[in-house]
């Protein structure tokens, strides 16, 4: 693979991200997928979108999990909604994701992700401590499977983060770096957390977005962009993946599937910009 490829998040029939016939009219060489819903997680189903990528020549490097129930309504809908942190779904959205990792296999995909939630801040409570168990069966699980798990940024600071992952004390933990995630949260600079993190950046989606007003970060949504009209500043952000020596994908992330012409060219706006920056300084 050449050093930073183009990629976009895409979907089979679940998630917010592109259809794969977008993807071939913009050209874009490498996807991240969301995992389909379970009734579509067969291996028919599985073979068919593999031969689609194929005959595109496109190349499937990720496969996000979600899962049904979630919702990204506000911050506190999504802290008590979203990922395996919530205990009344953890053990269930466990079970999901070896799936998703089963599906992945299919896929030939050696890499799987997923939001993990609001990880509990107090590291020696009930709660963190059964976490990190959880997290640790599903590492051991998708291993079996040659892959490693990215979680996506965003949720917690980089300290934390960090904490998190040097606790589940797992090599096949890694992290899929989101820079406005970072600020849509509120959770911190995302280039200073970008160079805290490096060393474990997996895998880093392309999104941008401005903060939410003093006074309100981490309380209020920041508010997602076309990439290069946010805060997070895309030059600087490929000179940091320079940095700390990233070359796989910039894999593209535009959330508005209700908008899908403007999505589309949204991203296509996005590749050219991209593409200049990776002329620049790659």
């Amino acid at each position: 693979m050449e050093k930073w490829p183009i990629g976009v998040f895409a979907s089979v029939d679940a998630g917010l991200g592109v259809h794969l016939d977008v993807v071939q009219e913009l050209g874009i060489p490498t996807i991240q997928v969301h995992a389909p819903h379970k009734q579509s997680r067969t291996p028919e189903a599985a073979q068919d979108f593999l031969d689609r990528c194929n005959a595109a020549g496109i190349q499937i490097t990720c496969v996000f999990g979600g899962f049904d129930g979630e919702s990204y309504a506000d911050i506190p809908t999504t802290k008590k909604t979203v990922g395996l942190v919530p205990l009344e779904t953890r053990a269930a959205r466990v079970e999901e994701m070896k799936e998703i990792s089963d599906f992945a296999r299919l896929l030939g995909c050696h890499t799987v992700a997923l939001h993990i939630g609001f990880v509990p801040e107090d590291r020696n409570s009930e709660d963190y401590k059964a976490l990190v168990t959880e997290t640790q069966h599903l590492l051991d699980y998708v291993k079996v499977n040659s892959q490693v798990l990215n979680l996506e940024t965003g949720q917690e600071s980089a300290d934390h983060l960090l904490d998190f992952i040097s606790d589940v004390s797992r090599d096949n933990l890694k992290i899929n770096f989101d820079p406005a995630n970072m600020i849509l949260y509120g959770t911190g600079d995302p280039i200073a957390a970008l160079q805290r993190v490096g060393h474990l950046v997996a895998s880093v989606h392309c999104k941008d977005a401005t903060w939410a007003p003093e006074g309100k970060r981490g309380i209020d949504w920041g508010a997602e962009v076309p990439l290069g009209d946010g805060d997070v500043g895309m030059a600087t952000y490929l000179r940091t993946l320079k940095d700390i020596e990233y070359t796989g994908p910039l894999t593209i992330e535009r959330e508005i599937p209700e908008d899908r012409e403007q999505q589309k060219a949204d991203i296509g706006k996005a590749v050219d910009l991209l593409d200049e920056l990776k002329e620049l300084i790659g």
